[in-house]
């Protein structure tokens, strides 16, 4: 019954911030048409934007520790009641439903005595992520002012600085937004992981940072790849260790899969596939592409040996129809139809705002046949040429 009540106040309480506007627009955690995946493609296409345009960009990846224990019951209360609008009845009973609640610590047969809980969203409750949300709900005004982008997921906070050569380049405004990030955090019972903080910068400021200077604190922190919401992040924007660790673990998998292959059916047997294999190609691939054609063939070669283990096809037999057969999509056209998904719901309302604003229908100054075609508008960029290969990948970012 509890989770049934919970889940009826969720979707009011959801409907009642949707309607009023009032949630964080790049937060991507626990909302509805939100997910890793278009946070990740909105960082990808801001950086590629600021290299096409001759920019560097700085990202920094930060991580808060062990955050769902540690809301404090009153601040959160007073969020909701000042930031959010909610009062009488209704914050009465989100009171009653945070506070009065104990916990104890067992060990082998010992068990401590019961002590209140101050702090906390529930643990496994319906409410516990939005309510967090609301918790960290402020913090985007803390970071706007500084005009940066920072989009959200859960708990893990990206922030990425175009840096404009005819600016010098300064990373104090970053500095500046980070010490009033921290701040923020202690005042509101939120520690930063120190530990889990990593930052990686694209374009000219590489030589800079390899001697470490003029990155002040962030130096400590520079890495020449990142893993950001499960994406492996390099300088050149390649992806090739994301793809190679892909092919790896997927490979891994199938050798796995290939023992229990006996005892399962066909159907049951795809859908372990699917599961471990076709989950791995398809996560983020709309960042793939792109790429080199050489990385998207061995992406293509997991494919074709997932269908040849599924089908029991020989090695040396063509795989084209045997994909057809399985309805699979070889791994280009996945890509390709990825981005048509994420354009449909851009353009439909069904996807995030900062990915709605970046797709525009073309306008013609003047009546022309292509009027009545329903054409994208094609974003003005300028082409650079950087590390050891002109990127051309701007038409189809969205």
């Amino acid at each position: 019954m509890s989770k049934v009540l919970e889940k009826i106040v969720f979707i009011q309480l959801q409907s009642f911030l949707t309607d009023n506007g009032i949630e964080e627009q790049f937060q991507s955690g626990f909302k509805s048409k939100h997910s890793t995946k278009p946070a990740v493609l909105k960082i990808s296409n801001d950086i590629l934007l600021a290299r096409d345009a001759g920019d560097s960009v700085l990202l920094v990846l930060l991580d808060l520790t062990a955050t769902f224990n540690t809301v404090e019951h009153g601040i959160l209360l007073s969020r909701l009641e000042q930031c959010i609008g909610i009062q009488g009845t209704v914050l009465n009973w989100f009171r009653s439903n945070l506070r009065n609640r104990h916990f104890i610590v067992n060990i082998g047969t010992c068990s401590s005595s019961s002590a209140i809980l101050s702090c906390g969203v529930p643990q496994r409750s319906v409410l516990g992520p939005i309510l967090f949300s609301l918790y960290m709900l402020p913090l985007g005004s803390v970071l706007s002012k500084y005009i940066l982008s920072f989009p959200c997921y859960a708990d893990d906070i990206q922030i990425y600085l175009p840096l404009k050569a005819t600016r010098g380049m300064s990373l104090q405004l970053l500095f500046d937004c980070l010490t009033d990030l921290k701040s923020w955090l202690v005042l509101n019972f939120l520690n930063l992981n120190k530990n889990k903080t990593e930052c990686m910068l694209f374009g000219d400021l590489a030589n800079l940072a390899a001697s470490n200077q003029g990155l002040g604190p962030l130096a400590q922190h520079l890495k020449s790849t990142v893993k950001n919401l499960g994406v492996m992040f390099d300088g050149n924007l390649k992806f090739d260790k994301q793809i190679n660790s892909a092919v790896k673990s997927s490979f891994f998998h199938l050798t796995l899969l290939s023992k229990v292959k006996s005892f399962l059916s066909f159907n049951e047997f795809e859908i372990a596939i699917r599961s471990f294999i076709t989950s791995r190609l398809d996560y983020c691939n709309a960042l793939y592409y792109g790429v080199n054609q050489s990385s998207l063939t061995r992406l293509q070669m997991v494919q074709n040996a997932a269908a040849r283990l599924l089908t029991s096809t020989r090695k040396f037999d063509h795989i084209t129809p045997v994909l057809a057969s399985l309805h699979w999509l070889p791994v280009h056209f996945k890509i390709d139809f990825k981005l048509l998904i994420f354009v449909f719901k851009a353009l439909n309302g069904l996807a995030p705002f900062y990915l709605t604003e970046l797709v525009h229908w073309h306008k013609p100054t003047r009546s022309l046949r292509s009027s009545s075609q329903f054409l994208l508008e094609v974003p003005s960029v300028k082409y650079k040429r950087w590390d050891d290969h002109a990127f051309t990948v701007a038409a189809p970012k969205i």
